[in-house]
């Protein structure tokens, strides 16, 4: 699947140039892990699991409710166990010191106001790493609520040019609906994909029978698989990991098409801004009432499969 990575990555992303720039994609992780919902930990071991695959430029703590910096330090230190074991695959993973000098803390609370008033130090994280970025631009994955977004984009709108937003909503926009409809209002050129319902798949249908089931995947090919694996299992002992879908976007699928098809989901535009997507309501891709979730669990079995081994590599 890293052949997608090599090949697909960032074409025609300057106005003046066509050429593949990059192997990678830079990538920030906002996440409310350590809050009310275990999964981000679920998803944070994923993601350090692919984390050779990416360019993890920025882990930030984000609202709503208690997750903190500490929790993200948490899943880096089930890392830094597993951390020779990995290398002896591939010598692109970061290190954990290297982690652990980019994670930030971000706001703590959800946008009170309907504009942003103060810049977190996640915010701030997030406008030092646009500015940086010079041919490519950096990925914001949003697992929580938008606050730091919203707070980065109201000081330096600038960086609207190099930032490239995909949010899991849903409940988090329920728990921050004033920093969504900030940006949603008044930045209509964000490049932004907004999943409300497509990640839903990451857990709801597919194929589910033998080893793929959320209980039996899990039991079998993650518990027991290093520290990451063992950290993951008492955490949460069932697949959920509605976050990881923005995580599987960058694996396999073109990711300047968000339209087209990829294991992180496939999005439409609407007549809201020229780039900005959100789940498709097509009938036949919904499970249950939701929207563009066989999008993704059209391709459950290929993206366990994957992840199964990667987890093979800590047993």
């Amino acid at each position: 699947m890293l052949l997608f990575v090599h090949c697909l990555i960032l074409l025609a992303y300057s106005d003046n140039t066509s050429e593949v720039i990059n192997e990678k994609p830079n990538v920030i992780i906002s996440t409310d892990i350590g809050g009310s919902d275990p999964d981000d930990y679920q998803s944070m071991v994923h993601l350090l699991v692919y984390a050779h695959q990416m360019n993890i430029v920025g882990l930030i703590s984000s609202p709503p409710h208690q997750g903190r910096k500490e929790h993200i330090e948490e899943v880096i230190k089930a890392y830094s166990k597993d951390y020779k074991k990995l290398v002896k695959h591939s010598r692109e993973y970061p290190s954990p010191e290297y982690l652990l000098s980019v994670t930030k803390q971000g706001a703590t609370d959800s946008l009170s106001t309907l504009t942003p008033e103060s810049l977190s130090e996640g915010a701030q994280w997030i406008v030092k790493q646009a500015d940086k970025s010079k041919n490519q631009p950096v990925y914001i994955l949003v697992w929580g609520s938008i606050t730091d977004v919203a707070e980065a984009v109201h000081f330096e709108p600038s960086i609207k040019k190099k930032i490239r937003v995909y949010s899991i909503g849903s409940w988090n926009t329920k728990l921050d609906v004033n920093s969504r409809n900030y940006l949603y209002n008044n930045h209509s050129d964000l490049w932004w994909i907004e999943n409300n319902t497509t990640f839903r798949g990451m857990y709801m249908g597919g194929y589910q029978s033998e080893d793929y089931g959320n209980l039996s995947f899990v039991e079998i090919h993650v518990k027991g698989h290093g520290a990451l694996g063992n950290l993951f299992w008492e955490k949460k002992k069932d697949i959920k990991m509605g976050d990881t879908p923005s995580v599987l976007y960058f694996l396999n699928g073109y990711i300047n098409k968000p339209e087209g098809q990829s294991w992180g989901g496939a999005f439409i535009k609407t007549n809201h801004g020229p780039n900005y997507w959100t789940d498709n309501p097509v009938d036949s891709l919904k499970t249950g009432d939701k929207r563009g979730a066989k999008t993704v669990n059209i391709h459950r079995k290929e993206y366990l499969d994957d992840w199964a081994h990667k987890m093979s590599w800590l047993k």
